[in-house]
Order: C-alpha cells, then sequence, then structure tokens
C-alpha cells in the first residue's frame, strides 16, 4: 500500500485547538513568524514532541522547530499533560550547556524518524542554520513508516 498524504498524522491532531491557536499565536508574537509558518512550525514542534514520546534515540528539533517547542514549554501546565499522555513522564527540556549545537546529522534522523512515525513533515522547516536538511532526496515517494 502507498501512503497518502490522508495517511498520514499531523501534530496538529494531539492537541486542543485552543491550546494549537495559543502556541502559535506566541510562535508569531515572539518569533516574529506568520500565521501561516507559525501553524507549520506548532504542528511540526507538536509531532516531534509526540516521536520523541516513544523514541528510544536521543532526537534534536531543528532550528524552526525549536520555536515552537519553546512555545509549548511555556504552556506549562499544557506541556505537562502532553506529555504524560504521550510518554507518560515528563520530557525534560535538557540543552547541553556549550555544546556544538544541532548537527545537521542529528536533525536530519529526526524530521525521519518524524517520516517513520508517519507524521506529515514540511521539510523546508527541518533546518540548521537557515539550510533545509530534510529535502526528500532519497525517500520522496515512499511510504513514511515502511
Amino acid at each position: 500500500m502507498t501512503a497518502t498524504i490522508n495517511d498520514l498524522r499531523t501534530g496538529r491532531s494531539l492537541v486542543s485547538d485552543e491550546l494549537f491557536s495559543s502556541i502559535v499565536h506566541f510562535v508569531v508574537v515572539h518569533s516574529g513568524e506568520t500565521q501561516q509558518r507559525a501553524e507549520r512550525i506548532t504542528d511540526q514542534a507538536v509531532a516531534f514532541l509526540a516521536t520523541v514520546a516513544v523514541s528510544t534515540e536521543p532526537m534534536v528539533p531543528s532550528d524552526d522547530v525549536d520555536k515552537g517547542l519553546h512555545a509549548f514549554i511555556l504552556h506549562t501546565a499544557n506541556y505537562a499533560a502532553f506529555c504524560d499522555k504521550h510518554a507518560g513522564r515528563m520530557l525534560h527540556h535538557n540543552p547541553a550547556p556549550g555544546g556544538p549545537g544541532r548537527s545537521e546529522t542529528a536533525v536530519r534522523a529526526a524530521a525521519l524518524a518524524l517520516k517513520t512515525a508517519r507524521f506529515q513533515v514540511f521539510d523546508d522547516l527541518w533546518t540548521v542554520n537557515g539550510a533545509s536538511v530534510a529535502q526528500c532526496d532519497s525517500d520522496c515517494g515512499r511510504p513514511y513508516g515502511s
């Protein structure tokens, strides 16, 4: 069976419309993103967290997706409830002090993990220093999750 866009999950579907809108608003106001871009960023951030919740490997968000993660984390009660529901534990934000930052390899692996988890992935938001690292390339046309 071939996956179609309708077969893919969205991060947006995992939270209430009210929470989604609040996170989006925060991304617009505090990150200077347009409404449409903030919606896409927020969708990817929620999908990232849902994937992290069941992953056995460490995952790293992109520069763009990180904006949505920070906005969600600041909705502390909702964030804690989401973590409890999807991971059974708190998903702590643990940046490495003085670390090397995001690597293209780590961000690419995270985008692929979302695809494998059958989430719709907006490749242009999976960036490191402004450059997309999640282009379709070798996995274009293959069913996500296979």
